[in-house]
């Protein structure tokens, strides 16, 4: 009996292994991801050039390198066929590294990103999120992680408020 466990054991070991060690390990399929299938980031400096031409809000995403919540949202919340639909029609969706150095409009400052995320928009954690209105001002902050159901019901509570806040 204990031969016979050991023959099965070797048998299955064997068996797990083999493919790999003969080079013929399955292979594990990636998920396509098609472009509609994503948001469209863009370039800060062109979404704000681009949202006063032709009036659209411009949504803006301050994430971290290290920031685990946002690379969970990257997986899920920004590949809901809503949110990406939502984003890449009514905003103009952009996406900014909190340490960044580069400068950037924020307000009415030229200012490196982490200076506008601190001093300009007064936010202290990340993922965090900025409206900003077509002529270049920030309508609101809000710093969450959000699920794609938490983030689809933020989008349309903007878009309420849309012609009100365009106008300022």
């Amino acid at each position: 009996m204990k031969r016979f466990f050991w023959i099965c054991l070797a048998v299955l070991v064997c068996g797990m292994f083999l493919p790999a060690w003969a080079g013929d390990a399955p292979k594990l399929k990636k998920a396509v991801t098609t472009a509609r299938d994503s948001v469209h980031w863009e370039d800060y400096t062109a979404a704000l050039s681009a949202a006063k031409k032709d009036q659209k809000m411009i949504f803006v995403d301050i994430v971290a390198d290290w920031c685990i919540p946002c690379r969970e949202m990257e997986k899920t919340t920004y590949r809901d066929k809503q949110v990406v639909e939502t984003l890449n029609s009514r905003f103009h969706p952009v996406r900014l590294n909190q340490a960044a150095e580069d400068t950037i409009q924020c307000d009415d400052k030229r200012l490196p990103v982490n200076r506008c995320f601190f001093n300009v928009w007064n936010l202290q954690a990340v993922p965090s999120y900025v409206l900003i209105a077509p002529k270049g001002l920030s309508i609101l902050t809000y710093s969450n992680g959000l699920s794609a159901d938490q983030m689809n019901i933020l989008l349309m509570q903007f878009l309420s408020k849309e012609k009100e806040w365009i106008a300022q």
